[in-house]
Formats: structure tokens, C-alpha cells, sequence
């Protein structure tokens, strides 16, 4: 069951990280694709999934945010990944687009390296 939910979830982070590479890729060209109601509700079923995997994992696995301190630096990590992604895409100049692009894009690795070691960087002050 564990490599089942690992790699539905792995998955969905490839689709979803892709799905945000063409989407700021289209919006910085303001391609009319992106008012189509595909690309506007995608997104939100493609990460609802991610997300709905990753419970599924913290249950299997038995490791839950406020408990493990790798986990909840990767929650963190994943909220800024979001925000920062939202922000890309309604920031109102092209630069403030880019940087919370590439912001959004470090946290991402942040979560990635986080969850492939199971060691925090940030949170291991914390505990």
C-alpha cells in the first residue's frame, strides 16, 4: 500500500510542478488559454489529489506534521510553495511575477530535499 500512495504521489507532484511550469509560461505571454474553465479548475483537482496523497502517506506512515520535524518543515515548505505560486501568477508587474516564480521554485526544493533526507534545515532550530 506505502509504494502505491509513493507513487501516486510522486506522480502528482511531477503533473502538478509541470501544470505550474506552462501555466507562468502562458501567463507571461497572456495566452487566452488560460481564462479556458480547463486551466482554471486543473490546478485545484491536480493538487487536491497531491494533497489527499500525502494524508494517505502521513497515515500509512504514521508521521504527522508537529511531530516530525521534517515533516513539519515540508508542510511549510509546500504552504510557501503555494502562496508564492498564486502569487506568480496575480503579482502586478512582470518582476514581482518572476521573483515569486523563483521563489516558489526554492521552496519546492526545499520540500523535495526535505522529503528525500527526512532532515530539516530550518526547523531542527526550533526543537
Amino acid at each position: 500500500m506505502y509504494m502505491a500512495f509513493k507513487h501516486i504521489h510522486l506522480l502528482l507532484v511531477f503533473v502538478s510542478v509541470s501544470f505550474l511550469l506552462v501555466r507562468f509560461a502562458m501567463r507571461l505571454q497572456s495566452a487566452s488559454l488560460l481564462q479556458r474553465k480547463f486551466f482554471k479548475i486543473a490546478p485545484h483537482v491536480i493538487d487536491t489529489f497531491l494533497l489527499l496523497s500525502a494524508v494517505g502517506l502521513m497515515v500509512i506512515l504514521q508521521q504527522y506534521p508537529f511531530v516530525s520535524p521534517w515533516l513539519t518543515e515540508k508542510v511549510f515548505a509546500v504552504i510557501a510553495y503555494i502562496l508564492l505560486g498564486v502569487m506568480a501568477f496575480k503579482g502586478r508587474t512582470i518582476a514581482i511575477r518572476w521573483f515569486c516564480f523563483i521563489g516558489a521554485l526554492g521552496w519546492l526544493a526545499l520540500a523535495i530535499r526535505v522529503a528525500i533526507t527526512k532532515q530539516p534545515v530550518f526547523i531542527q532550530m526550533f526543537y
